[in-house]
């Protein structure tokens, strides 16, 4: 039966504001504790956390920054109109977390980095590091607004909670704590919005599955549309989602998030020893995983509900995103303040979203352009206040670039494949450094380049040629059989079809490969380059600059006889006189003790510093 979403908006009350407001104010109630009655805030203090951060808070907040409201409405959208068999990216967290903690954070960790595009100045040379640096700026802005945007826009219609008043809370109640309270308020705003995130979905999605009739009806129901799938080995790379997609794809897109990315990254320096940060790393892999089954799931249970009376076709609701709204708004509507909570766990993803971009995009600037560039020498209480301007700034940005994304129009979901297409590129030129000893400067910087070209002619061919359908998307089945009075369709006239051609093959490759091919561009270009203009003199290399899994293996690696011999740090102003060639002989105060900063302009050798 259709169903009347002007009847569901009115559903939601004076008891769903207030559950939607106390989270909203409990969030800035934090933000007021650390900022104003908790230890006082330096630099370290407000970017790091000085240090001082558990396994708890960090394990909720990695798991929360980048599980936003996109994800939580996606996915249910996403199993309801392809099927179930995307719930196998989750076996790739078991895959990712392992590889963040033992191969890529240990680098960090041993540096002691703010910005993490700082390793990229100390391997290879400044240019590198502003290159990385300027992409990750633009493209975690432009993915904050929409962020923000997208679940305020799939919510409007259904619950009846205007835009721009959604976006405004948002918006400002984020800038208000992340730059009060800094990186700790942070951290535990993302722990209780992660909190509200599980708490809310696990009960909506059990609740919804039990009044249809249990587990085993929706599982049947699913299994009779076609949507049960659960493994699929098909090895065609062009195949949206298969087993080799999923979770090898899947790898690389969230390597690129949990291995390199500054806002997380961020946070595991953020506690205060070396375990628990891993400790954090194996409690998110669970935690993902079970927040991704959940909202997989999810999935199943809305289309059991409208299996017979398709939403999007019979014209309830205009997008896929705003089928999880509606079907909370129809099922828990009557109930008072359970729509409320779920509007809370949605916005909770899109409020640590931004809380940590905002913080990650502050402390990008201060170390990279600042301090890394045109005023070295800044005082610490400066700094401070710089962080917070920063922070302030890019909240306001997000806000304005709000409006931008509301002109985007179907460009929308073009706009979110951004994030796919500048993470491979920058996981390519972090791995290019770590695993590639012999690299030089002028070969990453050219293969960065490259692959950020490379990858924005394949998503932008991709997008154009779905515009024009040469590629259509594989909808599973949908019907509207047993919809009733449905007022809202209107009759069309069906042009003649234009067949429209075929596309470049390569534009048909899977959205879930583009992080490995950008991260491989990289590789493979940076590695002709270095061979074409002189490879990197492993003698002056910092082997802290290399994943542990290089010096595991250093002895069987051809030309590292040497490695670190004649490293300077020019900071410290001595000779590494402890570091040598034999793997057993590199200084053991590499694992544990670090300075506290390094070299800005460090360059390895004279090959690498000519670009």
């Amino acid at each position: 039966m259709a169903v009347d979403v002007g009847d569901l908006a009115n559903r939601f009350g004076w008891a769903d504001y207030a559950v939607f407001g106390a989270m909203l104010a409990v969030s800035a109630i934090i933000g007021i504790f650390y900022g104003c009655f908790g230890k006082k805030q330096d630099t370290n203090e407000f970017l790091m956390a000085g240090k001082s951060m558990t396994t708890f808070p960090v394990a909720m907040s990695l798991i929360a920054s980048f599980m936003s409201a996109i994800t939580l409405l996606g996915t249910p959208s996403e199993v309801y109109q392809f099927g179930f068999i995307y719930w196998l990216i989750g076996f790739s967290y078991f895959l990712v977390m392992p590889s963040a903690a033992y191969l890529y954070f240990p680098v960090f960790y041993k540096l002691q980095v703010t910005s993490c595009y700082e390793y990229l100045e100390r391997r290879f040379h400044r240019r590198v590091r502003w290159l990385g640096s300027i992409v990750f700026i633009i493209q975690m802005s432009l993915y904050m607004a929409i962020v923000v945007y997208a679940p305020a826009l799939a919510l409007a219609q259904v619950t009846g909670l205007d835009v721009y008043i959604s976006v405004s809370l948002i918006c400002f109640v984020c800038i208000f704590y992340t730059t009060l309270g800094g990186m700790k308020a942070v951290l535990w705003t993302d722990a209780l919005q992660a909190l509200i995130m599980y708490g809310s979905m696990i009960f909506i999605i059990v609740y919804g599955a039990v009044d249809y009739g249990g587990f085993e009806a929706v599982w049947n129901r699913n299994v009779e549309g076609g949507r049960a799938q659960l493994i699929d080995f098909d090895p065609n790379p062009t195949t949206r989602h298969t087993f080799w997609t999923l979770i090898v794809g899947g790898y690389f897109t969230w390597i690129t998030i949990y291995g390199v990315n500054q806002a997380q990254v961020q946070r595991y320096l953020s506690v205060q020893t070396r375990q628990m940060a891993v400790n954090a790393l194996g409690s998110t892999s669970v935690g993902l995983f079970v927040l991704m089954i959940t909202c997989a799931f999810g999935g199943m249970v809305v289309y059991a509900k409208y299996h017979d009376c398709d939403p999007i076709t019979s014209g309830v609701v205009t997008k896929g995103d705003q089928l999880f709204p509606l079907f909370v708004m129809d099922v828990l509507g009557h109930f008072k303040g359970l729509p409320g909570l779920f509007v809370a766990g949605i916005f909770s993803g899109a409020l640590s979203t931004v809380s940590s971009g905002m913080n990650s995009l502050a402390a990008i600037v201060l170390e990279d352009f600042i301090k890394g560039g045109f005023y070295p020498n800044i005082s610490d209480n400066a700094s401070t206040w710089t962080s917070r301007g920063l922070s302030l700034f890019f909240g306001l940005l997000t806000f304005a670039l709000v409006f931008v994304a509301e002109q985007l129009g179907n460009v929308l979901s073009a706009a979110l494949s951004i994030f796919g297409m500048v993470g491979g590129p920058l996981l390519g030129v972090f791995t290019l450094g770590m695993f590639f000893p012999w690299a030089n400067s002028i070969g990453a910087f050219i293969g960065e380049f490259v692959s950020l070209v490379f990858m924005f002619w394949i998503g932008v061919g991709n997008q154009i040629a779905k515009t024009n359908h040469q590629i259509n998307l594989p909808f599973q089945e949908l019907s509207i059989a047993g919809c009733q009075n449905l007022t809202r369709i209107e009759p069309t006239i069906v042009p003649e079809p234009i067949d429209p051609g075929e596309p470049l093959g390569i534009f048909r490759l899977s959205y879930m490969w583009y992080s490995a091919t950008g991260c491989f561009t990289v590789i493979v270009v940076g590695l002709l380059v270095t061979l074409v203009t002189g490879k990197q003199d492993v003698r002056s290399l910092d082997p802290r600059c290399l994943s542990p899994a290089v010096l595991w293996f250093q002895r069987w690696l051809p030309g590292m006889d040497g490695l670190g011999a004649d490293f300077v740090d020019e900071e410290v102003g001595l000779k590494d006189s402890k570091s040598t060639s034999s793997m057993g002989n590199i200084n053991p105060g590499f694992e544990t003790e670090m300075p506290e900063k390094a070299v800005n302009g460090f360059t390895p050798d004279k090959e690498s510093t000519k670009l």
